[in-house]
């Protein structure tokens, strides 16, 4: 068996790179050179060895100082010129190479011509907001003052009232004393204009009358235009007020009031030629003020969009600049001060191409000393790197969302890539659907170029990364649904016509056995005869729930192998004897011979009752079977199998930790057991790099370890099994809901002669199939599936208690920055 399984060709992503790790030794004038290429190959992971440093202690702090004032200098820029409605350019202009310090230079003075531009703007736009509210004023307090023309309705309304009764003066209004009066003295009528937001108008309007006791006039008129706001840059809405009084202390307290609601008050003279000649003048300015702003904003607009040219390349520069220092700052001074020296892991495959890198640095550079490159041992155990493509990588994500792999370990994304779809299509099972998702999966490819390149929401960037699942969902979709011979829960003839026919006229109404078999099966999939029939409901959950069990036992006989071709890899002849033997006879003892017997009760026809044979191997053994015996030989062999299933529970549990005991005590007498810490890979080509160092054994750790695996493992075959009953479950939710939409919505639609009836029904029913059975559904079916291979399938095999390997790499610096 073991000289069977190293004979087996290599498998990609089924163990992951091995790595090695390695000490550079870099002289300090090619050292920014040096990290540069490595940043650009991508196949480095720095080891931090200033750990116990905070960041301000470390040697380039001031460089990381500098790059970060420039990313804000730069983050300043482009806000500006996205305020400009500005598109930066996404493929910058080739121009010479710059340095960091003549670009730093350069951002000062652009951040500082961009700061003046902006204090000139915002005093002209004040000095704008402020006439135009002046002139607003102007046209709208004009119609509040006196005039001999007109009068408001309240003044007319008072004339008939009170201008009968000359000595009843005192009790007449302020507005009415001056009209009677036709000027303002001192000590008469005086009047306020102003300017204030609409919004606040109602506000302002009861703390002034409450605050002159309502011995004031408040009149109003909304503003013609719009003002722009200086803080907010939002168009505003106005009002123009003019408020009449009486007395000085009215004016102060008036005048505090609009000053607390932000009011703007502005002097209206009461002679009309005086009014005009400032309206003229006001005119005249803002006429002069708006082509300055025009102007202003057109220069600033100019040498925004000769920045936008170059700031990509620039946030681009200053961001692998900062990078790179970050890295620097994890490197130690050897003892000359003279040399960097930095520690990491990189992939075995990648030594020559990181020593040709760092010559290059060191030739670029010239630099005298060269770079010293060479690997060590370490004590903790090596990050764990699986190179994959566009298409593996988003099933090795869905797997390192449980947990990474142990450096080494079998990889589980090898089988997910096809089982992770096929148990989602065994819930989802429709070929009409699947045709659905096939079409949304293959827009999702076939505009990868232009998707990969936009800002998608959340939502949407999730089903465009996991594109390829849902391709591959979708066939198998497809694929299950023509097994279940479904068409959006309609079945058809595709493959023959029916090996059934009905022995009255109607299979649904019939009284006695309502399908007769009159031919040879239908070739592939369930017989479209079965739909409607009586039993269709019967046939359809005794064939699913079966073939759940099936594939779920399949699965994780799976998943014990490959425990099996952990241990053997790992040269751990402890877990193949005392956990994969027992683990393999324990769960096939049992659920094995129910598989046996579900597939021997399908292709001999039997009636005998699978649940009752069950029970009755634990309950009555030595009983006979009956009519419930499907082969010769079938007692014994049940016997035989429970004796095994109850041998194989010790066998996980006492064996293994008194034999690490006793090797533990045996190596500290003076003998050495490679067994336990030695594994069989070639040391040479991976030195010392991937070898187990020993812990203190603790006795009683270990055994209580041992009993919590074992009776996990007893108890969650039981689970495990019955989990897997959850592709019969949403396999029959989905058919019957695709069913009820079908018959109750459209072809209950379909029976109206009326074409508005028949749209609607058409539309609820593509509604309802797109939410709830292309969206939810889908969600949910993939959600199970998910779990399935998460704690079904996994936990037989995979610790997942490795990390992830994170080289320096300028473009995985940019991914994450966007």
């Amino acid at each position: 068996m073991e000289r069977f399984v190293d004979n087996l060709p290599p498998m990609d992503l089924m163990r992951s790179e091995k790595m090695t790790f390695v000490q550079l030794i870099i002289p300090v004038e090619s050292a920014h050179r040096a990290v540069s290429y490595l940043g650009e190959l991508g196949l480095l992971q720095f080891r931090d060895l200033n750990a116990d440093k905070s960041p301000f202690q470390r040697t380039f702090v001031n460089q990381v100082k500098r790059c970060a004032e420039m990313s804000r200098k730069l983050r300043f820029l482009k806000d500006q010129i996205s305020k400009a409605s500005l598109l930066s350019s996404a493929h910058p202009v080739i121009q010479s190479d710059i340095e960091l310090e003549e670009l730093e230079i350069q951002l000062a003075e652009h951040e500082n011509e961009l700061i003046e531009m902006n204090a000139n703007g915002e005093k002209l736009r004040l000095s704008y907001n402020e006439l135009l509210e002046f002139k607003l004023v102007l046209q709208k307090a004009v119609g509040f003052l006196v005039s001999s023309g007109s009068h408001a309705v309240s003044e007319r309304e008072l004339d008939e009232n009170v201008y009968l009764k000359d000595d009843y003066v005192e009790t007449a209004s302020l507005l009415e004393q001056e009209m009677r009066s036709g000027r303002s003295d001192q000590s008469g009528l005086r009047f306020i204009s102003g300017i204030i937001c609409k919004s606040k108008v109602l506000r302002f309007e009861r703390m002034l009358f409450r605050a002159t006791r309502g011995n004031m006039l408040f009149n109003q008129a909304s503003a013609d235009e719009e003002i722009m706001d200086p803080v907010s840059s939002e168009m505003v809405e106005k009002t123009v007020f003019v408020v009449f009084f009486s007395g000085d202390q009215a004016k102060t307290k008036i005048l505090k009031i609009c000053e607390a609601f932000g009011a703007n008050f502005y002097p209206v003279p009461e002679d009309i030629t005086k009014q005009r000649q400032i309206t003229r003048e006001v005119s005249s300015r803002l006429g002069e003020l708006e082509a300055t702003l025009d102007a202003g904003i057109r220069h600033r607009n100019k040498a925004l969009a000769s920045l936008s040219i170059h700031l990509a390349k620039w946030i681009s520069m200053v961001r692998r600049e900062k990078a790179v220092y970050d890295i620097l700052n994890m490197l130690n001074f050897d003892v000359t001060k003279k040399c960097l020296v930095g520690e990491g892991w990189c992939p075995i495959f990648a030594k020559n191409q990181i020593q040709a890198a760092l010559q290059r640095a060191t030739f670029d550079s010239n630099s005298q000393v060269g770079i010293i490159f060479h690997v060590m041992d370490a004590v903790e155990s090596p990050p764990t790197y699986f190179r994959t493509n566009k298409f593996t990588n988003v099933f090795q994500e869905i797997v390192d969302a449980y947990g990474v792999a142990r450096y080494q370990e079998a990889n589980p994304s090898v089988y997910t890539v096809v089982t992770f779809p096929f148990l989602f299509a065994v819930m989802f099972g429709d070929w009409g659907h699947g045709i659905c998702l096939l079409l949304g999966a293959l827009v999702l490819i076939a505009r990868e170029s232009k998707l990969s390149t936009r800002k998608l929401g959340s939502i949407m960037e999730m089903v465009y990364g996991g594109r390829y699942v849902l391709l591959l969902m979708s066939l198998f979709s497809i694929y299950c649904g023509l097994i279940y011979n479904e068409f959006f829960s309609v079945p058809f003839h595709i493959f023959g016509g029916s090996a059934y026919k009905c022995r009255e006229t109607s299979c649904g109404d019939a009284k006695t056995t309502g399908l007769v078999k009159y031919k040879d099966p239908y070739p592939f999939g369930v017989d479209p005869s079965w739909r409607g029939s009586r039993s269709e409901l019967p046939f359809l959950n005794s064939l699913k729930m079966k073939m759940s069990i099936l594939l779920g036992v399949a699965q994780m006989n799976l998943g014990i192998i490959l425990s099996y071709f952990n241990g053997h890899f790992f040269g751990s002849s402890l877990d193949i004897r005392y956990q994969f033997v027992p683990q393999m006879i324990f769960l096939n003892s049992l659920f094995g011979y129910l598989s046996l017997l579900i597939i021997t009760k399908w292709c001999t026809g039997s009636q005998a009752d699978l649940y009752h044979v069950m029970i009755y191997m634990f309950l009555s053994p030595t009983d006979d079977l009956g009519e419930n015996q499907l082969f010769w030989g079938q007692r014994p062999l049940q016997i035989i199998l429970l004796l095994l299933a109850l041998i194989a529970v010790p066998w996980m549990l006492f064996p293994k930790p008194f034999i690490l005991k006793r090797l533990h005590t045996e190596r500290f007498q003076g003998r050495s057991y490679g067994i336990l810490g030695t594994s069989e890979m070639d040391l040479e080509v991976e030195p010392d790099s991937a070898r187990l160092h020993l812990e203190d054994f603790n006795f009683s750790e270990v055994f209580v370890h041992q009993m919590i695996h074992s009776i996990e493992f007893v108890l969650g075959a039981v689970s495990n099994t019955a989990s897997y009953l959850r592709l019969w479950a949403l396999s029959l939710a989905h058919s019957e809901l695709s069913t009820v939409f079908y018959e109750k919505v459209l072809l209950l639609a379909w029976g109206y002669d009326n074409i508005i009836i028949r749209l609607v029904g058409l539309a609820v029913f593509a509604f309802t199939t797109a939410f709830i059975l292309l969206m939810m559904e889908t969600l949910s079916a993939f959600l199970h599936a998910l779990r399935l291979h998460w704690v079904e399938f996994q936990n037989k095999f995979y610790h997942g208690d490795g990390y992830k390997f994170r080289p320096f790499s300028f473009t995985t610096l940019i991914e994450d920055e966007d």
